[in-house]
């Protein structure tokens, strides 16, 4: 499969981030215009981190759980032992609701999103040991489409995430050209089978944060360590985002992104939003 452009991706335009900034350096900026991400290590601290997994944990094992009832140990795209998706925590932990106002992301959808911003959607995702499966090229717009389709991912490491757990990997260059065409497969969307570019891997350590686009094409690899590689995934989308879905009878929905219990006022006139 080789990259095509999504059929409802017409006239997009990629806009770079402009000063001036309030967290990001002008390197950042610089790698996220160009290759369409950039590493912010350190971003907390190891007993903020210590607390996010401790929230997540018990959410996390329930998911784990359900998929061992399921055939074959799969529901979608998760599978019991190898890989687990939980979704929404910020509608079920006060501290994750607050977590993602953290002054570190109000600073970065500032900075590369814009002055009126709502989360979009959150979920960890657990890698287990020895996971051999990928997680396939994909755009965080190929899932559902939104627009604007430029929206932020923010991908949190929860343990040193490196070559050998499943890090992120990036194809830089192609964020500027918009939606490609997904097709889904077991593992995933997919949409190229092969990067038309070298990819760049980008580890992070416990506490960091790879932070790219929506368009940016990214996979992880397998898991060949000993130990559970977490993450948690935080994506904010500017105010007054559309999720387009195509139902059954062939009609394109369009869905405001301001869920209440999970689509939450982030940033408002470039001021962190009230609780």
């Amino acid at each position: 499969m080789k990259p095509e452009p999504h059929p409802w991706s017409r006239g997009f335009r990629w806009q770079p981030p402009h000063g001036p900034y309030r967290r990001i350096s002008g390197e950042h900026a610089r790698s996220w215009d160009e290759r369409g991400f950039f590493v912010l290590e350190d971003a907390f601290d190891a007993d903020t981190v210590a607390r996010v997994v401790a929230e997540i944990a018990p959410f996390e094992a329930k998911s784990e759980a359900f998929l061992r009832t399921q055939p074959g140990g799969r529901f979608a795209i998760a599978r019991a032992d190898e890989i687990t998706f939980t979704t929404h925590l910020v509608a079920r932990s006060p501290f994750l609701r607050e977590f993602c106002r953290h002054p570190v992301f109000c600073d970065l959808v500032h900075d590369l999103v814009g002055p009126d911003v709502r989360l979009y959607w959150d979920q960890a995702v657990y890698k287990k040991p020895g996971t051999r499966a990928p997680f396939p090229w994909h755009q965080d717009n190929g899932y559902t489409f939104v627009e604007p389709q430029a929206y932020l991912t923010c991908w949190v490491a929860l343990t040193d995430a490196t070559e050998d757990n499943g890090c992120p990997r990036v194809v830089p260059g192609l964020h500027r050209g918009g939606t490609l065409a997904h097709v889904p497969t077991e593992l995933g969307f997919v949409c190229f089978d092969e990067p038309p570019a070298e990819p760049i891997a980008a580890p992070a350590r416990a506490g960091g944060i790879v932070v790219f686009s929506s368009l940016t094409p990214h996979a992880t690899g397998p898991n060949l360590t000993s130990a559970e590689r977490r993450a948690y995934i935080v994506q904010f989308a500017p105010e007054g985002a559309i999720a387009l879905r195509r139902g059954a009878d062939g009609e394109i929905t369009r869905t405001p992104c301001d869920a209440p219990q999970r689509q939450y006022p982030v940033l408002v006139a470039g001021e962190p939003a009230a609780s």
